[in-house]
């Protein structure tokens, strides 16, 4: 699945979740949006802590998003 510019926001990691669950706020507004790690970021155990920025597809039926990199 190919993603376009369009989906892809930034955001910033405020909570952890268990099993790879984030809570993000997207950056420019106030929206909070409930996140996951890609496959490829579990794979090479990339690890994402509390305020780092990371980009985000947003899935086109709302409600969570999929974290694809690290700032």
């Amino acid at each position: 699945m190919k993603e376009t510019k369009e989906n892809i926001v930034i955001g910033t990691i405020t909570e952890s979740l268990p099993n790879a669950m984030f809570r993000c706020v997207i950056d420019g507004t106030e929206n909070e949006m409930l996140t996951f790690l890609s496959g490829k970021m579990r794979l090479h155990r990339i690890r994402v802590l509390l305020g780092d920025k990371v980009e985000i597809v947003v899935d086109p039926y709302g409600g969570k998003g999929r974290i694809i990199r690290r700032l």
